[in-house]
């Protein structure tokens, strides 16, 4: 390693001198650390030729006398990783790579020596690993955002000492621990008293909210710490800053009563604290005057009636208490409310006369009184406004008009009209608003405190529409057009909405202009009015300007310039070299032919035909778990210990380890490596390499952090799944099995298809895993493979079991067993029962839910999802039990059946899940088996 070091300085050296000579407008360092810094990426600009960045004009590179002080890349498609000489751009002030997924690895820790960084953009990247603690130095940041990555570990508390800090983003990673604040000895986030934005939702971080973490003199406006696994109360701190103007604490482990000084918070527009066990009174929120929407469902409050203070409130426009414990009658006055547009009471206890009136708001749109006591409705005839009132007494009655009891309103339909012919365009391309034929620059649009619904309010997208064209007009971007659809409310209580900026002149854009469109809306200069903020943008990959070559560094070779201590050191590499050299060779034999020692003449079969599955040493593996540290032991079974291990990419894999010193299924490892480097697909886990060195056996798997769906539905996790999340992991499921049954080559049958062998990743796919007793289906004609049986009892087709012939429809039956389980959450043998038995044996169609009732999960009964798709759910579950495989239907039916049940839960199947885990969390937080850990087979 020293050996490697002193190359690489000479490496340096060679460059500092070589540019000294031919850069001529860039500073000789910031020319050749930048050219070290991105010799490994990809697709870097055209322009990056060449080895003058300033004088060039390289895209995305800024100089102020001949010293590079941005680097603005987004949306550039560049893959790579950060390396530790980014700490010789002394000057640098901006940093932005955001919307580059491809940039992976850790953030190293040299970028704390940046000391004059204001602005650190990495939104939407790949980085993983722990934030580093060096991040505290940047004493002039300014803009802080490393939302949506893959970060790990505590939030530093070292950022409490950037005291210049405007902009703190950390959402959307997978950051654990506690909101670390000062202890005299340590910072922490109380310090940023300058701070205006705290944004860490979506992340995990867990334990009580400290009593310190909020103090008057503090500036915030926007505090966001949804869907966290927090616990504890609200602290009373947070009522002393009055600056606020948006709260979220929703879908967290919340408890105790509401501050009552949450009241002084004059200045909040949006409070949500939704999906906790808050208690005691519902908080009277009288001086909160600036409040446009607030949502307190889903928590355990006192029955109460409808607080008189809502009333009081002129500027509300949305009013959610879902499962709130309302009761007692509507006052008639609630809907006079001036600006009140949509009002969700549903699932409490309200009754009598629902009496809207005349004198409600102009401006009303939407009510969901569904699941309440209410009997009789006045309505007034004159206002347009979607009311729902299934489950309700007054539906039950006879002659009671139909459409006040549909359950089933469907999703915004919003989408930027078009007043012209709309062309035909050549394929990639999109038609404008303006009927125009071109590659527009798309990505989503997230409103993370919306004050607004999506029900009936066009205006609204209307207005950002043409808030967005004008601004990036008034700034003289070549921007023609911007057209925004599919808008719509996701489970974490954000926006969503589709966007695409059209080009004015040619019909794509050029990459600086992707660059600033991006940075435009990365470092939040785009500002939107109040009810459009905080937001974030997601971009997609921009591909017209793809496949651009790597530019050409090469300079001229070494020159009389050169001098003689360059060449000494350079002699002292060459002496290392050959050792170097040969212990590469060693190693490249060892990768070649990894199964060199494998015993083929014993049990364990041939040796394994991989294809493209990576090798690795015992070494390597052996530093990625710290030795096989306890600490990073998630999980064991009868095949060994699984590990969690950060390869030297900063990718988090999972480690699967035999028993020490045994070859104890060793043809399971030979099967799996074999069938998981020939398969892939997003519904499938993705098998990274092996490792056979040191008489060890160890698959290494990317790492699922939301464990199995086993998991979810004992309450293990913490995560709970309601009616649609449990269809979107069924239907996920289904289409991993089709996949091996249908589009792999020969077909593949699984073989242990449970519960335990379904992971959940961060947005909730499922991936099918262990493939140790699978079996190629592609060698017989037969429609059945004889062989000895083996599966997990409860899973086990009785037709297999019987004849040893084992088909496709076996794992059909193993896979409706787990449709089972989604329904009832219990166990497929449970106190001696055959879940299977009692369900054909409990099953009425002629009943209400097929007389499931009691069998049913509990957590379905009560989630706020109406089960739609209920009855064909449980036909499909009976059809994939049957006794004979002949009655099974094929995986591809299966599939198609799920997708009927999806659009008639009103969701499109084909429509990607952004959800994760956090909006689901139970009040369970024990510690749980990982998902690579097998139990009893047959």
């Amino acid at each position: 390693m020293r050996i490697i070091g002193c190359c690489k300085q000479v490496f340096i050296a060679f460059l500092c001198i070589h540019f000294c000579c031919t850069a001529g407008q860039t500073n000789f360092q910031d020319a050749a650390v930048l050219k070290s810094l991105t010799d490994g990426w990809k697709n870097l600009p055209h322009s990056w030729t060449g080895e003058d960045p300033c004088g060039k004009r390289w895209e995305g590179i800024t100089c102020s006398k001949s010293r590079i002080v941005t680097i603005t890349l987004a949306s550039m498609d560049l893959t790579g990783q950060l390396t530790g000489d980014l700490e010789s751009l002394s000057e640098l002030q901006i940093l932005d790579l955001s919307y580059n997924k491809g940039i992976t690895g850790s953030l190293p820790p040299s970028i704390g020596k940046l000391s004059k960084l204001t602005t650190l953009i990495l939104l939407g990247c790949g980085f993983s690993g722990s934030i580093p603690n060096s991040v505290g130095s940047l004493k002039k940041l300014v803009y802080l955002s490393l939302n949506s990555n893959r970060f790990t570990g505590e939030v530093p508390a070292s950022i409490g000492s950037l005291r210049q800090l405007y902009w703190l983003d950390l959402s959307d990673n997978q950051l654990t621990g506690s909101i670390p604040v000062s202890d005299g000895s340590k910072p922490g986030l109380d310090l940023l008293v300058n701070t205006k934005h705290f944004h860490f939702g979506k992340n995990r971080l867990s334990g009580e909210i400290p009593r310190n973490l909020f103090n008057s003199n503090m500036t915030l406006i926007h505090v966001l710490f949804d869907n966290n696994r927090l616990t504890g109360s609200i602290p009373e701190s947070l009522g002393l800053v009055h600056t606020l103007q948006a709260v979220r604490f929703d879908r967290n482990l919340l408890s105790g009563a509401v501050p009552p000084n949450l009241n002084d918070l004059i200045g909040v527009s949006e409070l949500m604290l939704s999906n906790n066990a808050l208690t005691g009174p519902v908080p009277n929120l009288t001086g909160m005057v600036s409040l446009i929407s607030v949502d307190l469902s889903n928590n355990s409050f006192e029955a109460t009636t409808v607080p008189h203070w809502f009333s009081a409130l002129k500027s509300l426009k949305t009013v959610i208490m879902e499962r709130t414990g309302l009761e007692g009658l509507l006052p008639s006055g609630f809907f006079s409310i001036p600006q009140l547009e949509t009002v969700i009471l549903k699932s409490n206890q309200l009754n009598g006369t629902l009496d809207i009136g005349g004198s409600s708001s102009q401006l009303l749109k939407f009510i969901d009184l569904q699941n309440n006591s209410i009997s009789n409705v006045k309505l007034d005839p004159g206002k347009n406004y979607t009311l729902m009132l299934s489950d309700n007494p007054f539906c039950q009655k006879s002659l009671v008009a139909s459409p006040y009891c549909n359950k089933n309103l469907g999703s915004s339909s919003y989408k930027t009209p078009v007043f012209c012919v709309t062309p035909k365009c050549a394929s990639g391309q999109m038609s404008s608003p303006t009927c125009k034929c071109a590659y527009p620059y798309t990505g989503t649009f997230v409103l993370r405190a919306p004050s607004f619904s999506t029900l009936g309010n066009d205006a609204y997208f209307t207005e950002l529409q043409l808030s967005l064209l004008q601004f990036f007009v008034d700034i003289s971007l070549p921007v023609d057009s911007v057209s925004l659809s599919n808008a719509a409310m996701d489970s974490f209580g954000y926006l969503n909405m589709h966007l695409a900026f059209f080009p004015a002149k040619e019909v794509h854009f050029n990459r600086t202009a992707v660059s600033t469109l991006a940075f435009v809306l990365s470092n939040q200069t785009y500002t939107p009015k109040k009810q459009f903020k905080p937001y974030v943008f997601f971009a997609d990959n921009y591909t017209p300007f793809a496949g651009s070559k790597k530019p050409s560094h090469i300079g001229a070779i070494i020159g009389a310039v050169m001098g003689v201590s360059i060449l000494l050191l350079l002699s002292i590499c060459a002496a290392g070299y050959a050792f170097s050299q040969k212990k590469r060779a060693e190693k490249a034999n060892q990768q070649a032919n990894p199964f060199v020692s494998w015993d083929s003449q014993g049990t364990s079969g041939d040796v394994p035909k991989l294809k493209g599955a990576r090798f690795f040493t015992f070494d390597e593996v052996q530093k990625s778990t710290n030795n096989f540290s306890e600490i990073n032991n998630v999980g064991s079974g009868g095949y060994g210990k699984v590990y969690r291990g950060v390869l030297t990419d900063g990718e988090i894999v999972a480690i699967k380890r035999s028993q020490q010193g045994s070859m104890q299924g060793s043809r399971e490892f030979k099967n799996e490596i074999e069938l998981l480097s020939r398969v892939h697909h997003k519904n499938l886990v993705k098998l990274i390499g092996f490792c056979f060195d040191h008489g060890e056996q160890m698959l290494v798997y990317e790492f699922i952090p939301n464990g199995t769906l086993l998991d979810s539905l004992s309450g293990k996790s913490g995560i709970e799944l309601d009616w649609i999340r449990r269809l979107k992991v069924a239907l996920g499921s289904a289409r991993g099995l089709q996949y091996l049954h249908e589009l792999a080559d020969p077909p593949i049958i699984h073989r242990d298809i449970k519960s335990n062998n379904i992971l959940l990743d961060e947005r909730l796919t499922a991936k099918v895993a262990d493939f140790g007793l699978s079996r190629l289906f592609g060698d017989t004609d037969k429609g059945y493979v004889t062989t000895q049986v083996k599966g997990t009892m409860g899973y086990l087709d009785p037709e297999y079991f019987m004849t040893n012939q084992l088909t496709d429809k076996s794992d059909i039956f193993g896979f409706g067993v787990v449709l089972l389980e989604m329904l009832t959450a219990r166990k497929p043998i449970q106190q001696g029962k055959f879940i299977v038995k009692v369900m054909k044996e409990t099953v009425d169609k002629s009943k209400d839910l097929y007389n499931l009732g009691e069998l049913i999960d509990p957590m379905l009964l009560s989630s706020s999802n109406t089960l739609l798709g209920f009855e064909k759910f449980v036909d499909l579950t009976l059809k994939c039990v049957e006794e004979f495989g002949v009655d099974r239907p094929s995986t591809g039916e299966v599939v198609k059946e799920l997708e009927i049940i999806m659009q008639l839960a009103g969701f499109n199947p084909d429509t990607e899940s952004t959800t994760t885990s956090q909006s689901y969390q139970g009040s369970n937080t024990k510690s749980f088996s990982h998902p690579y850990s097998d139990d009893s087979l047959v």
